[in-house]
């Protein structure tokens, strides 16, 4: 689809002045604890592949002197849908708890926030490149699962074992257990700042709208 949409813009008489594409965290891999800033280098596996492939298939929107600003999206964290209402449910209902050894890191982004970074990147015509997508203090799995816990005021005490993921999910598994700890240093330095920069701002936020 990317590939479709700049032959079209090829064509046009008047081309955008900003082209901002979507990518994700998975770019990175199981990078394990390493601090995943853009610069770092692409990880393995089929989500990093995916993104990889996606990214590239951007690039030949700057031969058309269009802007390219590529976002590397975390984990969404939102009201009326998304991985947060998956989780709501059973954690609601007691049946919470981490994921594999819940030692994976866990880059999470407030849906606001991440509206406003793409805002922002539009409105500011120096930000070009590569931006994380995520909030500036990732967590850990196991973390994750007592702050949302508290917030429901309910118990996390049912782990999933990783071996259990992996024969429900398959590869798919990966997208749970891989460690991603991603911080958002070039928004950060072109000035962005972030309404919801702790993990239990934005789980209030988000389950006060459900």
């Amino acid at each position: 689809f990317t590939r479709q949409l700049i032959n079209t813009l090829v064509n046009l008489p008047q081309r955008p002045a900003t082209f901002v594409s979507g990518s994700a965290i998975g770019y990175y891999g199981n990078a394990g604890d390493t601090v995943c800033t853009e610069s770092a280098p692409p990880g393995s596996g089929f989500a990093a592949t995916l993104c990889q492939d996606w990214e590239r298939a951007a690039q030949p929107v700057t031969a058309l002197k269009t802007r390219l600003c590529i976002v590397r999206i975390g984990v969404v964290l939102g009201a009326g849908g998304g991985s947060l209402e998956k989780m709501l449910l059973p954690f609601r209902l007691g049946l919470g708890g981490r994921i594999g050894n819940g030692q994976q890191w866990f880059s999470w982004v407030a849906l606001d926030d991440l509206c406003e970074l793409l805002l922002f990147l539009l409105e500011h015509p120096e930000c070009k490149g590569v931006f994380n997508g995520t909030a500036p203090e990732p967590v850990t799995n196991s973390d994750f699962t007592k702050a949302l816990a508290l917030q429901l005021k309910r118990p996390a005490a049912l782990p999933m074992p990783a071996a259990v993921l992996k024969a429900m999910l398959g590869e798919a598994s990966s997208l749970l257990l891989d460690s991603q700890r991603v911080v958002p240093e070039a928004a950060l330095q072109a000035g962005f700042r972030f309404q919801y920069a702790r993990l239990d701002q934005a789980l209030q936020a988000a389950i006060t709208k459900q």
